[in-house]
């Protein structure tokens, strides 16, 4: 290669290079100081292109936009002594880029100051506060309290930062509150449903009470309306013998004594000791009853007619006009049996 165009190379890569030097950039998102051996010679906070004097000058890029500083998880104790976990954060902003050089240097430093700042502040304001106002509307007046209280101990710090935000993301029971009010609710709704059981088992025995009256006053009313149905058969049933044994009082006696005679001999091995005389074999000797049949006509014309309208000489009853389906016993009240509802209801 020629020794001249050689030259003119490194002429040209050595005016880059220092050209590069000669200038530097700064962003939209960004402001600079420019250090001299350590001292600072200018503040550009307006984004563009620069000039600064080569190996001499360097430069110290400071972030301008909003920041995030996020606190670890805090208990506080409100006014009434309750016990809260809060999770807090703030957002900031450097504001003067030669205080915030001459004090914190960095973010790091920035952060850890903030941080102490903002729990500080935390632990003050909802400190003074009950818990109601912690947990309720007034949050929102809280975080501006607490946004004033940094910033104003920032800026007695010149930390050349300022505030923007401060927002509480969640207040928690600690876990030992938590379990203490879950336990409390959980007895709160046992004794509730206790109470609900207590209720419902009482009204359930009002209900069988009732059931169970009204189940005995049907049957009794049921029992006394059957007994004078039986009652008023059996009168028939006497009066339609009375009439039949008033027409034939021998046959009469005759049928009786056949009854007789059937249920006492229905088993094989039955065993009767009594007189040949006895009446019980009256039938056995003859037909009409009697030793002597002579008297037949003397019983016949001797024998008690039946004066009941309803009997026939021939000894048929009649049964036509008998309404043997009419209710016999007085009928219940309508409140005996109406609809059994539940105690206490209307």
């Amino acid at each position: 290669m020629n020794p001249k165009v050689l030259f003119s190379l490194i002429i040209v890569g050595v005016l880059a290079i220092g050209g590069m030097q000669f200038f530097f950039t700064v962003h939209q998102t960004e402001q600079a100081i420019v250090l001299q051996f350590g001292e600072v010679k200018d503040v550009i906070k307006e984004p563009g292109l620069k000039t600064k004097i080569p190996f001499i000058q360097n430069i110290v890029y400071i972030d301008k936009r909003l920041l995030d500083l996020d606190l670890p998880t805090e208990e506080v104790i409100a006014s009434d002594q309750e016990r809260y976990i809060v999770d807090a954060f703030a957002r900031f902003q450097i504001v003067d880029p030669l205080k915030y050089f001459q004090t914190v240097n960095n973010e790091a430093n920035a952060r850890q100051r903030l941080s102490r700042f903002l729990n500080s502040n935390l632990r003050r304001v909802l400190g003074g506060v009950s818990s109601v106002d912690i947990v309720s509307g007034q949050r929102a007046d809280l975080m501006n309290v607490i946004e004033d209280g940094v910033n104003r101990e920032a800026e007695s710090a010149g930390l050349g930062i300022v505030i923007r935000d401060v927002r509480i993301r969640r207040v928690d029971l600690p876990q030992a509150n938590s379990e203490a009010i879950y336990n409390r609710m959980r007895s709160e709704r046992q004794q509730q449903a206790s109470q609900f059981r207590a209720e419902g088992e009482e009204k359930a025995r009002l209900i069988q009470a009732e059931a169970e009256r009204a189940k005995t006053v049907l049957l009794a009313r049921a029992r006394e309306e059957g007994q004078i149905k039986r009652g008023e058969g059996d009168a028939i049933r006497n009066a339609i013998f009375a009439c039949a044994f008033g027409a034939d009082p021998d046959f009469f006696s005759f049928y009786r004594s056949m009854q007789a005679y059937e249920k006492a001999f229905n088993s094989d091995d039955t065993m009767m000791v009594l007189s040949p005389n006895s009446k019980f074999f009256q039938f056995f000797g003859n037909s009409v009853g009697s030793p002597d049949n002579t008297d037949v006509g003397a019983r016949t014309s001797a024998a008690v007619k039946s004066n009941d309208p309803r009997c026939s000489p021939e000894g048929g009853y009649d049964l036509a006009d008998i309404d043997f389906l009419a209710a016999s016993a007085a009928a219940l009240p309508e409140d005996e049996l109406a609809p059994l509802d539940a105690p206490g209801e209307d």
